[in-house]
């Protein structure tokens, strides 16, 4: 069936003026609203403005301009049945064979500084998400586009066929409802927040975004695919930069994590070894340098491979010193000029810079996947204070075996083994 209107209204507006243009050719006509028919009026595209086709102005201040049976009359009658067709006819709508719309920037707007409720709110599409829901339910008929990567692929089966495949029609209208449930749940999430309602509520929604494929998981048969949190990861592997060394894999993840969190405990100079998730070596001390020199005493074999978290700037007395042996991944707030060029004589280091590193994680639940579940607490930021304890021993420890015992603690709190 001949693709004959589309109706476009993007805020993405990357590729939509060539995306147009080509539609155009093929003589489909441009329906647009707003932002997007004056990008495209502008670049010599003609549109047909949305209040010619619903007979009725946009009004309160835009909150109202797609929301009408005109539009979605033409977007959910299905082609095939008698009767919605002659409905369409006697209500004088015409279809809408294609619709090209990406959402609000509500993500955008809610990480700026100092955002205001009120403008998070302004930013919540609704005509958007109720145009991509009607096109993707009724996708036997109608082709839903909300990724601009995919007007390559809509282009080329309409060049080569004169339509798009059912098939692709399907995936597209399955990305659409991945996209509007991503959309509404960033959505709850802040609304969430900003209600300070109970911490664990009856129904959980939750949303990552890909940060990259990895080349295998835990063991080399399995795949594997690491995904972010939509919000500023400070003090986390997920906001650090990688400066040398190939793609992290699965295991290099999920170790750093591990040394970034035992890393927090210490506010003096100080340097964890981890190796299979757990610690393997920790050190404090006056300068990181003199910080590497115990962690790594702490077990000079099982840091080897490992990876080693400091929380100071990498030095180049330091970065000599870790040079010796091989370690996975170095990460640091910083490094000197000469520390980075003596680590990068080895190729297979991978060199993480994390300014923010002794961030402490702002979430207060921590989670673990179970078959068929999710077990959820709270985050694990409880303190020792030594004034609190009671000893009950005939001997009472001195004052540098309860900075040893301190210490301790601090450490096997993140071992995940007896």
């Amino acid at each position: 069936m001949k693709i004959k209107r589309a109706l476009i209204s993007v805020s993405d507006k990357s590729g939509i003026i060539e995306f147009a243009q080509e539609l155009v050719k093929m003589g489909v006509e441009i329906i647009s609203t707003g932002g997007t028919a004056k990008a495209l009026t502008d670049a010599g595209i003609k549109v047909t403005g949305i209040s010619e086709v619903t007979g009725f102005p946009e009004c309160l201040d835009g909150r109202v301009k797609t929301l009408h049976p005109r539009i979605h009359g033409g977007l959910l009658a299905l082609r095939d049945s008698t009767e919605h067709m002659e409905t369409l006819e006697k209500l004088d709508i015409e279809t809408i064979d294609m619709v090209i719309v990406n959402l609000y920037p509500f993500r955008k707007t809610i990480e700026k500084e100092d955002v205001s409720l009120e403008e998070a709110i302004e930013n919540i599409d609704i005509g958007g998400p109720s145009m991509l829901r009607a096109g993707a339910k009724n996708y036997r008929f109608v082709t839903v586009v909300v990724d601009p990567i995919d007007y390559e692929i809509v282009l080329y089966e309409m060049k080569s066929i004169g339509d798009v495949t059912e098939n692709t029609k399907f995936k597209l209208a399955s990305k659409v409802f991945a996209h509007t449930a991503h959309y509404d749940t960033l959505i709850a999430s802040y609304l969430w927040e900003k209600a300070e309602m109970e911490k664990y509520p009856d129904i959980i929604t939750m949303t990552f975004e890909k940060a990259q494929d990895l080349r295998y998981g835990e063991n080399p048969h399995q795949s594997a695919v690491y995904y972010k949190e939509i919000k500023k990861n400070c003090g986390t592997i997920a906001g650090a930069e990688q400066l040398h060394g190939k793609e992290l894999s699965f295991n290099n993840i999920n170790d750093a994590n591990a040394a970034l969190l035992a890393l927090k405990e210490f506010e003096a100079p100080a340097v964890v070894a981890v190796k299979h998730a757990n610690p393997c070596g920790v050190g404090i001390g006056d300068s990181i340098y003199e910080a590497y020199s115990k962690a790594y005493s702490a077990d000079k074999v099982s840091i080897f491979g490992g990876i080693v978290a400091l929380n100071r700037e990498v030095d180049e007395r330091t970065a000599q010193e870790v040079n010796k042996i091989f370690v996975e991944i170095i990460i640091a707030p910083s490094y000197t000029e000469k520390a980075l060029e003596i680590l990068k004589e080895k190729a297979n280091i991978r060199i993480m810079k994390l300014e923010s590193i002794m961030s402490k994680q702002d979430e207060s639940i921590d989670m673990k996947k179970v078959g068929g579940g999710l077990l959820i607490q709270d985050v694990d930021h409880y303190e020792l204070d030594i004034d609190e304890l009671q000893y009950v021993t005939e001997k009472t420890p001195s004052e540098n075996e309860l900075e040893d015992l301190l210490f301790a603690w601090k450490v096997v709190k993140h071992v995940k083994s007896n």
